[in-house]
């Protein structure tokens, strides 16, 4: 039989934890002195430790614990349930990370503000595309990155096997839909009538008479900032957005980011 202090040292615990599992019913002492209330336990409920110790870092509360414990639960399923966990953890360290990214991106852009900008709106009008696309629609901006980039990857993979031209430059579009979030799509040019590529959609973006365009240099993850400020102007200029949002991506070397050349083009009235 083993003092609660030696147990709590081989069950790798502290002894006010082993006292809060006894008082909640999840291990129990093999003994307890009536007299000193000393608590003894026998080493046959150290695979019992193990075992709740592992659940709670598995993240179940205690109420769950006992449960789980009283099935008796095998090395397989713990392993199981681990790699589950391990997984869920991935994704919220992913989650957290981009998070983060978003904030420090942000952060950027607050201080720009009222510093002096080197970007040039150009008026123009813009022609009508046949485009080869994928749309999708999204419920807030932060969702854009996430699903036009693989979009995009998606059709430089599936159009050129299927036969079809990618040789003009890539092309997005986006389109409030108010309370409802957005409509976006990834796109290629195209001459064709229809493509063969499940889910590929070839659609008409028609011609704009009178539109305000502003060129992005680097990362697509800042083109944010460009946005914003393309805005400014708008309302400064008293115009209004009037349609759709076009980004044509100029230069987009896969291997250097900071190399992009894109150009933001919005419809106005």
């Amino acid at each position: 039989m083993l003092s609660i202090g030696e147990f709590a040292r081989h069950a790798g615990v502290s002894v006010r934890m082993l006292r809060h599992y006894d008082a909640r019913g999840l291990l129990v002492p093999a003994q307890v002195d009536p007299f000193t209330g000393y608590r003894s336990y026998a080493a046959s409920l150290l695979p019992r430790v193990n075992r709740l110790v592992a659940l709670k870092g598995l993240g179940f509360t205690l109420e769950q614990v006992g449960p789980v414990l009283d099935a008796q639960v095998t090395v397989g399923e713990l392993r199981g349930m681990l790699l589950l966990r391990s997984a869920q953890i991935a994704d919220q360290i992913e989650a957290d990370r981009e998070r983060l990214q978003q904030i420090e991106r942000r952060l950027r852009t607050i201080e720009k503000e009222g510093a002096m900008s080197d970007l040039e709106f150009v008026e123009k009008s813009l022609p009508a595309l046949r485009l080869a696309q994928l749309v999708a629609r999204v419920d807030s901006q932060s969702e854009i990155g996430p699903q036009i980039g693989p979009m995009f990857q998606r059709l430089d993979r599936d159009l050129p096997r299927a036969g079809v031209s990618i040789d003009q430059p890539g092309v997005a579009w986006y389109d409030s839909l108010g309370e409802e979030g957005m409509q976006i799509a990834a796109a290629y040019p195209t001459v064709l009538e229809s493509v063969p590529v499940e889910g590929v959609e070839v659609a008409d973006l028609p011609a704009v008479s009178r539109a305000v365009s502003v060129v992005h240099h680097g990362d697509v993850a800042t083109i944010g900032d460009t946005w914003q400020a393309l805005m400014r102007h708008l309302e400064d200029a008293g115009l209004a957005p009037a349609g759709p949002g076009r980004e044509v991506y100029l230069e987009s070397p896969s291997d250097a980011w900071d190399s992009w050349v894109t150009e933001l083009q919005q419809p106005v009235a």
